[in-house]
């Protein structure tokens, strides 16, 4: 199997959508194809945790989970591997350095 550059969704419990396809529930972990370990390290073997190779992982830093939401608890340190460097952009250019 090849290894893809886009990560997709590990979780601890699999719950059924509203269209009959099996979605992630519980704890959920970012997961590149291809490897047999989250992004944070976990192996999927020993966590028992359910690959989900059809739902991209695209959660933020940001996003509110709520009751309503199947997912319980989105790993920080996944979060972080996926969301990238932020020292590639520059937030800031200095124009008039001092003398």
């Amino acid at each position: 199997m090849r290894v893809t550059s886009t990560a997709a969704v590990a979780a601890s419990r699999e719950v059924p959508g509203d269209d009959g396809v099996r979605r992630p529930g519980g704890e959920v972990h970012a997961w590149l194809p291809g490897r047999n370990q989250t992004l944070c390290g976990l192996p999927l073997s020993r966590t028992r945790l359910r690959r989900f190779p059809h739902v991209p992982f695209d959660y933020s830093g940001t996003d509110v989970l709520t009751e309503a939401d199947p997912e319980g608890w989105l790993c920080p340190r996944c979060l972080a591997a996926t969301a990238g460097r932020r020292d590639r952009e520059r937030g800031w250019v200095r124009t008039n350095p001092r003398p």
